[in-house]
């Protein structure tokens, strides 16, 4: 009864949703098909000899032992080389005289060092070459005993 007063234009919007609504469908079941085809086989990767991850299981007659006690699981120590001298040398690369601090560049490790006015044994300008040991200080490295290197 309600249908026969439909105009052309309902009845191709009503078409329209019924065929969007049944390829919707068919995506759907053609999804779950496919989730159905990939198992526990296709997701399984291998790590060869290089370490590279490949999809072909290792071949056991390349398969070599390994001793326990030639794993390392940190980082290797340092051969015991000597003490290294604590007295370091550097260019001063910023003073500030008037608010009495400054930065030195370690000639040998290239690190920023922070001194103070009150670490220097003498008058220290931009520039300059200088010996200073490294001690901690409240924000990281400062510079301590700083002399400056006559040329």
């Amino acid at each position: 009864m309600g249908r026969s007063q439909e105009t052309f234009n309902k009845k191709e919007v009503r078409n329209k949703k019924e065929k969007k609504r049944k390829e919707k469908e068919k995506r759907r079941l053609a999804k779950k098909d496919h989730d159905k085809k990939g198992g526990l086989d296709d997701m399984i990767a291998y790590v060869d000899e290089n370490g590279n991850i490949t999809d072909t299981p290792p071949d056991p007659e390349q398969k070599t032992e390994t001793k326990l006690e030639d794993i390392e699981v940190s980082v290797p120590k340092k051969e015991d080389l000597g003490e290294p001298d604590p007295i370091r040398q550097g260019r001063v690369t910023y003073f500030n005289s008037s608010k009495g601090y400054g930065f030195i560049k370690d000639s040998e490790t290239q690190e920023s060092v922070f001194v103070h006015i009150n670490n220097t044994l003498e008058d220290i300008g931009e520039g300059d070459k200088v010996t200073f040991e490294v001690v901690k200080g409240q924000k990281g490295p400062a510079a301590a005993n700083v002399k400056q290197v006559k040329n």
